[in-house]
């Protein structure tokens, strides 16, 4: 019996090392990265980006401007914008960028689709070096892929600021109000431009093409 149990004891010790130097290190990293893009409306860059596979969670909010606690209603020189949590193994900050790019109007800097003004600009807002990196990497891509000389694209790139999470009747719009969200998607154009720009890449993550 005593021979029974050290030989559990000694298996238990084992299982708990093995897990402790192979699979602690591993959890410990599995902390969400994040990215903050604005591209629209939020309610749709959340939708179309939440899908992904690897992504987390995705939160609408407002960011870029100098306002404290700004609102839905009062966020002068911030843009809508959405904070995107992910996971790097499972998806890659650049294939990230790629779903953002076909997802929405790189060709307009006054807004995107039916909303007007610098509130809906599409801007990219790096995190730090690798992310500014990779960010710029990808503006030469689009650019390349929509055929159209760089200084056509209105995309702007900004250092990350402040994000201030939107009301909550705006998480999770598309899910929790999917009639509203569906007929004001369609009325907006934004899928119709979208097709119109990306063709069969519109909305997706695939490799760049030209």
């Amino acid at each position: 019996m005593n021979t029974i149990s050290g030989l559990i004891r000694v298996c238990v010790s084992l299982t708990v090392s093995f897990l402790c130097l192979f699979c602690w290190p591993n959890f410990l990293n599995a902390s969400p990265q994040e990215a903050v893009f604005a591209g629209g409306c939020f309610w749709c860059l959340e939708h179309d980006l939440e899908s992904l596979a690897g992504v987390s969670s995705v939160d609408s909010g407002y960011t870029g401007g100098d306002l404290t606690a700004p609102t839905y209603a009062s966020h002068k020189g911030h843009q809508e914008a959405v904070k995107v949590y992910f996971d790097s193994e499972k998806i890659s900050y650049p294939k990230l960028l790629r779903s953002y790019w076909r997802n929405i109007d790189a060709l307009d800097g006054g807004g995107q689709f039916c909303d007007r003004g610098d509130s809906y600009r599409p801007v990219i807002f790096t995190i730090d070096e690798s992310q500014h990196s990779q960010a710029i990497k990808s503006f030469e891509d689009a650019a390349n892929e929509l055929d159209e000389p760089i200084e056509n694209i209105e995309v702007v790139l900004k250092e990350a600021k402040t994000f201030w999470i939107a009301e909550e009747y705006h998480q999770n719009f598309a899910e929790r109000n999917s009639l509203k969200y569906n007929f004001y998607r369609y009325s907006c154009g934004r899928d119709r431009r979208l097709d119109e720009l990306w063709g069969e890449r519109a909305r997706k993550y695939m490799e760049w093409g030209g």
